[in-house]
């Protein structure tokens, strides 16, 4: 006996609408062979955390792509998809997702028409492929011969029934324990079942543009936890890409209509497991106390690396996993990407911008692109060398083996270099040797770095390497090879970067405005006014002027209206102050003044204004310089380190982060992975480079 309520639109299940033509009612008979249309399926891949699967959607554009490839038959063969802006690939015959540039459990990929709805999180989760066909076959059979009703046990014995297209339902099976065995019933609460990703209710992206514009490496700090949420590089960086995303919709629209643009790319950058596999979390482990044992392992796993960076042996594991990380996923990123144009920037987080400083710092300009165009570079550069040696001579009074230095071609950065043995075998006598040796060493204690010439010294700088200059620093903590990247940085961005305090603790007190980056021309120092661990660079390089860091525009285009309301109460009282000082001046006057007969008063009356008018115009005149000086700071030049740019960039805190500085200090270190306002700086000056600039400028932005 068939229901009595059977509706007939069967549109709802598929995915396109049926033809509104004859809409029936809700309790009319169906009519005997309706309809079908097939399903339309979409990818998901399945992801694992904490223990807890989840079932993600692929993008449309990422399912189209492995629909097409599963429609053309290619599943048979080992084809391989690339999805996720070409950040993972999916291995169409195993049904695999495999990570391209990090380490990353594999994740199941299946193709999924039918759906029941989970007990825990009431997440749909979707059938396997085989059951799918099935449950699909008797849904078309029930809707060809219009008989519903149908009951289908799944290979985990359990009961779904198909009602009617509106009414589907899952039942888990319950166990009875007799002699006789258990059976299936229709016990227990019912899970309902959807037929079609677009009956689920499922946030399906569109997909990433496929031009790629830019690619940025991001740089760790301290530990394998990048946020307040204890999320690794990888998450963070997502959360970062997808921010770029949506900020590029928002503010580059016109360049997107445009087609001028596409997306930058970011890729993660991991060196700290590299470093905790060399086996010394074992010989931790063996001297460290059992007592309050989470602290212990948490300050082992994190705070450690600080100190680990500062010792020549881990020190070298950590610059040499950094830069081979970036040269490795560089040129895989290339194979990968043949069409690509476009430049490559560095970010790093905490103490993964002070690894990338020390790296950039000791890169070795390539003369034949330099800036100034000179020609016959490189000879130029070695007869530059050969002079610097020849002061450093003439400086120790040992002018006369000039000579014995330039036949053996040594330039500044070969004499730092040389050993005892090594002049000996120049020929250079035990006296003057030991002179030389005590300028080097004395050189390496008082900076703490090794000094490299600069290429152009600025107009005015006889002696660029004197003590009292220091034009260009290549620090050098410790005793290690600094890499050579295989590429030269558009830009380098810190966030929350601790570099001008180690740079002050090894003994750099000022950076000459003449400096800069030998192959990057542009940093930018990017931190939160709470971040405990940021710390300013541009008063190193003018200590002599007191000023503000560039506040960070809100990307939606004004100040928070808290610090508004701030700025507005401050300006309230400076005038309420200067009233009340004038007020009290000209009261003071007219008591201290002798009295006048009766006739001259209203005269006495007038030059009282006047005395008073005179009085509070000086005194309405020094809230004048304060607004003067903002509108100046941007032109504040601060040396060639960011090209004659601005390098400090503080960030605008939240409402309710400035109730309590104190409360929110970590979080504000750990705030830049998902800051719209952080995002759009790197855009702006990503972009601005390639000519292309923000729909509309936002107010205070440089």
């Amino acid at each position: 006996i068939r229901p009595p309520r059977s509706p007939v639109r069967r549109g709802i299940m598929s995915t396109q609408e049926q033809p509104p033509a004859q809409p029936p009612a809700e309790g009319a008979e169906p009519d005997p062979g309706g309809r079908y249309e097939a399903v339309v399926p979409h990818w998901f891949y399945c992801k694992v955390t904490d223990s807890r699967e989840r079932w993600v959607p692929f993008s449309t554009q990422d399912s189209e792509r492995l629909e097409e490839a599963h429609g053309a038959g290619r599943d048979k063969e080992d084809v391989v998809v690339p999805t996720s802006g070409g950040r993972y690939d999916v291995h169409l015959q195993k049904r695999q997702r495999v990570a391209v540039y990090w380490e990353e459990e594999v994740s199941e990929v299946r193709r999924c028409t039918w759906f029941y709805k989970g007990d825990k999180d009431n997440k749909y989760i979707p059938y396997s492929e085989t059951f799918s066909e099935e449950l699909e076959e008797a849904y078309r059979t029930a809707v060809t011969l219009d008989e519903w009703k149908k009951k289908l046990e799944s290979p985990s014995r359990e009961i779904i029934i198909l009602h009617n297209p509106k009414l589907m339902v899952h039942y888990h099976p319950v166990a009875t324990s007799d002699d006789w065995g258990s059976t299936p019933t229709e016990q227990g609460r019912p899970r309902t079942v959807k037929r079609g990703v677009e009956n689920i209710a499922a946030e399906i992206p569109n997909g990433e543009p496929l031009q790629i514009d830019h690619l940025v490496f991001v740089v760790h700090g301290i530990g394998p936890a990048c946020d307040i949420r204890f999320r690794s590089i990888v998450q963070c960086v997502n959360d970062f890409r997808n921010v770029s995303l949506s900020m590029l919709q928002a503010h580059f629209k016109k360049a997107q209509e445009q087609q001028q643009i596409g997306r930058v790319e970011f890729l993660p950058v991991n060196w700290h497991s590299s470093l905790h596999s060399t086996g010394v979390d074992v010989d931790l482990e063996r001297i460290t106390l059992p007592s309050i044992n989470r602290l212990r392992h948490f300050i082992n796993d994190t705070i450690l690396d600080v100190f680990f960076y500062n010792s020549s042996t881990y020190c070298q594991t950590i610059v040499d996993t950094v830069a081979s990380e970036m040269n490795r996923l560089y040129q895989l990123f290339l194979q990968r990407n043949p069409l690509f144009k476009g430049g490559v920037s560095i970010a790093g987080h905490s103490l993964g911008s002070l690894i990338l400083f020390d790296l950039l710092t000791n890169q070795k300009a390539d003369p034949e692109e330099d800036e100034h165009g000179e020609e016959g570079s490189r000879t130029t550069s070695s007869n530059r060398g050969i002079k610097e040696v020849r002061e450093i001579l003439k400086k120790l009074e040992l002018s006369e083996y000039c000579d014995v230095f330039e036949k053996e071609k040594m330039d500044r950065q070969a004499l730092f270099l040389c050993t005892e043995k090594n002049l000996k075998e120049m020929g250079i006598p035990l006296g003057p040797r030991m002179k030389i040796l005590h300028y080097i060493s004395s050189e390496e204690e008082m900076q703490v770095c090794l000094l490299r010439g600069d290429e152009q010294p600025g107009p005015g700088l006889e002696n660029p390497y004197g003590e009292e200059t220091v034009p260009q620093l290549q620090p050098k903590p410790v005793s290690a090879n600094y890499p050579q990247l295989n590429y030269k940085p558009t830009i380098f961005f810190a966030f929350g970067s601790p570099i001008g305090m180690f740079l002050t603790v090894r003994g750099v007190k000022r950076i000459n405005p003449n400096y800069s980056l030998p192959t990057c021309k542009g940093f930018f120092n990017i931190f939160h006014p709470f971040d405990p661990v940021a710390y300013r660079i541009e008063p190193m390089i003018v200590p002599d002027l007191e000023f503000e860091p560039m506040l960070l525009p809100h990307h939606k285009g004004r100040k928070r209206m808290h610090l508004e309301l701030k700025e507005g109460l401050t300006r309230m009282s400076v005038d309420l102050k200067n009233n009340l000082l004038g007020s009290l001046r000209v009261a003071w006057q007219s008591f201290t003044r002798a009295p006048l007969p009766a006739v001259e008063a209203a005269s006495a009356d007038a030059d009282t204004e006047a005395e008073a008018g005179a009085e509070k115009q000086p005194e309405t005149k020094p809230e004048e310089p304060p607004a003067a000086v903002k509108e100046e700071t941007p032109l504040i030049t601060v040396g060639r380190l960011n090209g004659g740019n601005r390098i400090d960039y503080v960030l605008q805190e939240k409402p309710i982060e400035s109730f309590n500085e104190y409360l929110f200090a970590l979080q504000g270190h750990l705030c830049y992975w998902e800051s719209e306002d952080t995002v759009l700086l790197v855009l702006k000056e990503i972009y601005q480079t390639q000519g292309i600039a923000l729909d509309q400028p936002l107010p205070g932005s440089q």
